[in-house]
């Protein structure tokens, strides 16, 4: 009974201004309480910093980095807005490059647009796509397929892998297999082209992502440094030999660079092996034995179809065309792509004209036009050249008398030309100049100061978009068929100093020594 009229009480005290604490909570659904100013200010900026939290840690520094590079490519001065844009293009590919997983092709395409569009450039981000480098990657991959269809890159890996037993003797083959070839084709990005069907090749049959990623670097940065080893190694070498006669009548030979340069080219190729190995492969790895029948498929004995015959064939006729350009005229990637397209052809080739298009990487093609397009804003709007007399300045080269100081110097500024000169050619041009007017004003040896400095442009090893080699090997689609510009960043790191070590120590022990002295 009681219970009853303390419920009835209950119920009657419902409407009265002393409200129960089920009230309470009924009231406090009708009339929610609103948000204070200040709330609302302290949530709209919770939200941002909740979602800046949610990011990787990799991806908020490269947001924090580029937003330096922009504060910094504003700050007052004299450089024109164009140059500026280049400079913070450029800045910002190379932190997305590094730094995040964005497709690099699409940061490529991205970098070339907002370096040239904005700056009324449109014609040359256009023109990157009929750039030689471009075709010469289209028919590089076409031959490629057509040597990997027709069975001869399987033949060819085959006298590679059979000679191993081990996965550091398989690195040490190919290192030894590679640096050869600068003396027979005369452009890395040729040498890339020959090399690729065979790297595809080994990657098949061995089947390991982690080797595959030690041989897409090994590869091409093997075909870099050997590039030392001889003056047509690279066109670079032929113009700075030129500007050199032009400026002081004096020259290089042929067997002077190789006396120079081999030595060089065949030690900077066994620190490369050595690097790769021991970054990118575990002790376990290459101790690894290679399976008997990963050597012995195919065999290299049973003789040469019909279509290998004919792949050989216009390949070889391609090298011989590679090395025959001064008599005929024709450039490398002409060559390639006439190769190309006789091995398409009906009756003659040994694939249809849809299978070579379908060997193409056509994202790879995308990255190089884009990466061509920011290279030639850079050299276009000065910004290149504006880094090189700044970094001048700054050294204090023009105040040093001690040769081996020099030394150091120019090896220093010679090998990180390629982080803001992109083309080889081009940083030879930009830089080989105001190193000759160096020379004549602390009384140098021209000759000299132009091989040390041309050895030193050949390093090109940090950003895929500093060397066609690169490029041709880039994983640009993301399917693991190439090699990370992570990891080349993470190999450069190590290969850099070493290089001017390296140089460095040659020039004690062997430069000076039979006539290259400063």
């Amino acid at each position: 009974m009681s219970t009853r009229v303390e419920v009835g009480q209950e119920r009657e005290r419902e409407p009265g201004q002393v409200p129960g604490r089920g009230q309470e909570q009924a009231g406090s659904d009708e009339r929610p309480a609103r948000p204070t100013r200040a709330f609302s200010a302290r949530a709209s900026l919770a939200a941002p910093l909740r979602a800046w939290a949610r990011l990787h840690i990799r991806t908020r520094w490269a947001l924090a980095l580029i937003t330096a590079i922009g504060a910094v490519a504003c700050l007052p001065g004299e450089l024109p807005a164009e140059m500026r844009l280049a400079l913070f293009a450029f800045g910002a590919a190379t932190v997305l490059w590094t730094l995040t997983d964005v497709e690099p092709g699409y940061v490529a395409l991205g970098a070339g647009l907002l370096a040239c569009i904005p700056t009324g450039r449109q014609e040359q981000f256009f023109s990157a796509l009929g750039n030689d480098v471009v075709w010469l990657i289209i028919g590089a991959f076409i031959i490629g397929g057509a040597t990997a269809g027709s069975g001869l890159a399987a033949r060819l890996t085959s006298a590679i892998v059979g000679r191993a037993r081990t996965v550091r003797g398989l690195m040490w083959m190919v290192t030894a297999a590679v640096v050869p070839l600068s003396f027979l084709v005369p452009s890395t990005s040729g040498r890339a082209a020959v090399l690729l069907p065979v790297y595809r090749s080994l990657t098949e049959r061995l089947g390991d992502a982690r080797i595959a990623k030690a041989l897409a670097l090994l590869m091409p940065t093997v075909v870099l440094v050997s590039t030392t080893a001889t003056l047509v190694g690279a066109t670079s070498h032929l113009v700075a030999v030129d500007l050199l006669q032009q400026t002081t009548g004096d020259t290089i030979s042929y067997l002077q660079w190789a006396l120079w340069g081999a030595p060089f080219g065949i030690a900077a190729s066994v620190v490369v092996c050595v690097a790769v190995q021991a970054l990118f492969l575990r002790r376990e790895e290459r101790r690894r034995p290679i399976a008997q029948q990963v050597r012995l498929q195919p065999s290299g004995r049973s003789p040469l179809t019909r279509a290998e015959r004919i792949v050989a064939a216009v390949v070889g006729l391609a090298l011989v065309g590679w090395l025959t350009e001064p008599l005929h005229g024709h450039g490398i990637a002409a060559v390639t792509i006439i190769a190309a397209v006789v091995l398409c052809a009906p009756g003659i080739g040994v694939m249809k004209w849809k299978e070579g298009v379908a060997a193409v990487s056509w994202p790879l093609v995308l990255f190089v036009a884009g990466a061509l397009a920011l290279g030639g804003a850079l050299v276009e709007t000065g910004a290149g050249d504006w880094i090189v007399s700044s970094l001048f300045a700054v050294s204090g080269i023009e105040g040093l008398t001690s040769a081996l100081a020099l030394m150091v110097i120019i090896a220093a500024l010679s090998v990180t030309a390629h982080l803001y000169v992109t083309s080889h050619t081009v940083r030879a041009i930009a830089l080989i100049p105001p190193f000759l007017a160096l020379a004549a004003t602390a009384d140098l040896s021209p000759v000299a100061v132009v091989f040390i400095v041309s050895i030193g442009l050949d390093y090109c090893l940090t950003l895929p978009v500093s060397s066609k080699a690169l490029l041709v090997f880039t994983d640009a689609d993301g399917d693991g068929q190439g090699l990370d510009p992570r990891d080349l960043l993470r190999l450069s790191l190590v290969l850099l100093p070493a290089y001017i070590a390296l140089m460095v120590v040659t020039y004690e022990l062997w430069w000076k020594h039979t006539g290259l002295a400063l």
